[in-house]
């Protein structure tokens, strides 16, 4: 059992979910939160970097590859609940809490089937016109706002795209090398808030864990940062923030047992945020099976998530219903394999749980010259 409690999310302070509406509220960046880096207050155009899976505390591990982003001023603050990309991508863009915007993890129960969020489907295949993006996730990006996101061309008019990124300014890229032009093509088009989406360091991370090639991979992302800071415009801010860290889990799957299984009707979540749905009138035998795994996981009900907020202070009861009756997150670096989950290879590192290193993202800032 861990003697350290999980890190929930600090919706109240500095979390991914307030940083839009910190940048676009109608009141300006004159009243920025003190948990915004030195700089940002007052500015006159934001670009707003996510690179996807760079955890703050990989990031200080790492800060030797990424010498750019190092010079930043600022610190960490926390993603959502579970710290996984359909989840805090949309809290980040809505400015809402995951029990809010209601994509609440990786697959979420729809009630006649579990729906792969990125994927916006189920084993069978795509599910657009059963559960139609924007109804799911009716919510508006960027306040409402009409913001140029700068991000991968083939994710244009995907089923998650659709749901989280509604009415926005599409301005696709199909090299790495686009960003840093496209961001100053934004901006001399007198935008003053551009977002810019970067999914390399995830990927490798996924594919091939921590060593040479993550290594390489912050490298390159650093000189991303490098490139767009040489384009901006005098007096931008450029602000670079993460959905979620990595753990190193490799081989460290653990198979439900039957002792457990013979209580689960069905499984959603992920491997490190593990929704367990009880058979019906077993929920009470599920909660006493599930405490065999304590030793590497914090096994919470749906009333203890709800009753400490993981999701937020407000989640409707439609949402409540698509969380399990029990879940398994884990602080050991292991996770909780499920058949549905798998893809086209196994993941080495993973995230979703609420341990430091999936948690706290960094929020650093560049302001250039005026």
């Amino acid at each position: 059992m861990s003697t350290s409690p999980p890190i929930l999310p600090a919706y109240a302070s500095g979390c991914l979910s307030n940083i839009v509406p910190a940048l676009c509220a109608p009141h300006g960046l004159g009243q920025v939160p003190d948990w915004m880096p030195e700089g940002v207050s007052g500015a006159p155009r934001v670009v707003v970097l996510l690179l996807d899976g760079l955890g703050w505390n990989q990031f200080e591990q790492h800060r030797m590859h990424m010498p750019t982003l190092a010079s930043f001023t600022g610190s960490h603050i926390t993603t959502v609940a579970p710290s996984t990309t359909a989840t805090a991508l949309t809290s980040l863009v809505t400015g809402l809490a995951p029990g809010e915007h209601g994509l609440i993890g990786y697959r979420i129960d729809m009630g006649d089937t579990v729906m792969n969020v990125l994927r916006w489907g189920d084993e069978h295949g795509d599910l657009r016109r059963r559960y139609p993006p924007q109804q799911v996730q009716p919510c508006p990006p960027f306040l409402g706002l009409s913001v140029p996101v700068i991000s991968k061309a083939e994710l244009e008019g995907s089923g998650f795209t659709q749901a989280h990124l509604s009415g926005v300014k599409s301005m696709g890229w199909r090299a790495a090398s686009s960003i840093a032009v496209t961001i100053r093509e934004a901006l001399d088009s007198g935008e003053t808030f551009v977002y810019a989406y970067y999914d390399g360091i995830d990927k490798i991370a996924h594919e091939r864990g921590f060593g040479p090639y993550y290594e390489a991979e912050l490298r390159a992302a650093d000189a991303l940062v490098t490139q767009i800071v040489s384009v901006l415009p005098p007096d931008t801010v450029l602000l670079v923030t993460a959905d979620h860290g990595q753990v190193h889990v490799g081989d460290n799957t653990i198979i439900p047992s039957p002792t457990l299984m013979d209580h689960v009707d069905h499984q959603s979540g992920e491997g490190r945020f593990r929704w367990l749905h009880a058979r019906r009138g077993r929920e009470g035998a599920l909660r006493d099976a599930a405490q065999q795994y304590e030793d590497v996981a914090w096994v919470v009900t749906r009333a203890q998530v709800l009753d400490e907020q993981w999701f937020g202070a407000r989640v409707p009861d439609f949402i409540t219903r698509r969380m399990g009756d029990v879940a398994l997150v884990p602080f050991a670096p292991v996770s909780f394999e499920e058949p549905l989950d798998g893809g086209a290879f196994d993941l080495v590192c993973r995230h979703g749980s609420l341990t430091a290193d999936e948690m706290l993202v960094p929020l650093l800032a560049y302001t250039s010259e005026k």
